[in-house]
């Protein structure tokens, strides 16, 4: 597992690793806030520890005014295009392991489907509207959100959700269990869904089909592709 960016220009800075218990006060928790919001958008850069050790002399010329290898203003604006390419590529990667793992199957639009528990109930149709309990993670293993932790399950019509609930949802079973490994264009695509979902991100889902028929929606949406 890579070393955490922040961490390791923090090492390298002052040569102590902050705890749990130092940090008390509101400033101090305000700026570990800080650290996370740093550290969760490097970590879209999917660096290898050597780029890490670039980002680490960035930080300490930044921080210490020392005279920068190259100027921000003329590389700043080539962050975006180079986050969205190392996302693709990590997604890419990712997608390709889970479609290898035991019991997988890549669907038509590049969907990895593994049936965790069978249900033995109805399959849905997309016009029907389901019932679910689900889990979701970018493919650092980071919840960006759960019914599980609301407490409640969620109940939708199924065609109204992204496109890979649509597709990955019609083939389970009332009372079964499955992961979806959703690629960015079946999912939220190029705009992602700020703050927790970054653009062209590969997402990971754990849904459970409850059950089929009724009414209410409150889960992942997405506006219709643009074509």
């Amino acid at each position: 597992m890579r070393l955490g960016v922040l961490s390791a220009v923090l090492v390298a800075l002052t040569g102590l690793q902050a705890t749990a218990q130092e940090i008390k006060t509101e400033d101090d928790k305000t700026i570990y806030a800080l650290g996370l919001s740093i550290g969760r958008s490097v970590k879209m850069f999917d660096l290898s520890p050597a780029e890490i050790e670039i980002v680490k002399k960035g930080m300490t010329d930044a921080l210490t005014g020392a005279k920068t290898v190259v100027e921000l203003d003329q590389y700043g604006p080539k962050l975006q295009p180079l986050a969205k390419g190392r996302q693709e590529r990590a997604g890419q990667k990712f997608l390709e392991n889970a479609a290898k793992e035991k019991g997988a199957t890549k669907l038509p639009s590049g969907v990895v489907y593994k049936e965790l528990k069978a249900g033995t109930g109805a399959t849905p149709k997309a016009s029907d509207t389901v019932k679910v309990n689900y889990r979701g993670t970018l493919i650092t293993g980071l919840e960006f959100d759960s019914s599980y932790k609301r407490g409640e399950p969620a109940e939708f019509p199924l065609g109204g959700v992204i496109p890979c609930w649509t597709e990955g949802v019609q083939k389970m079973k009332v009372g079964g269990k499955a992961q979806l490994v959703c690629p960015a264009k079946v999912a939220y695509g190029e705009q992602g869904s700020p703050p927790t979902i970054p653009p062209n991100a590969t997402l990971v889902f754990e849904i459970e089909l409850l059950s089929i028929g009724g009414q209410g929606a409150d889960v992942p949406r997405a506006d219709p592709p643009k074509k």
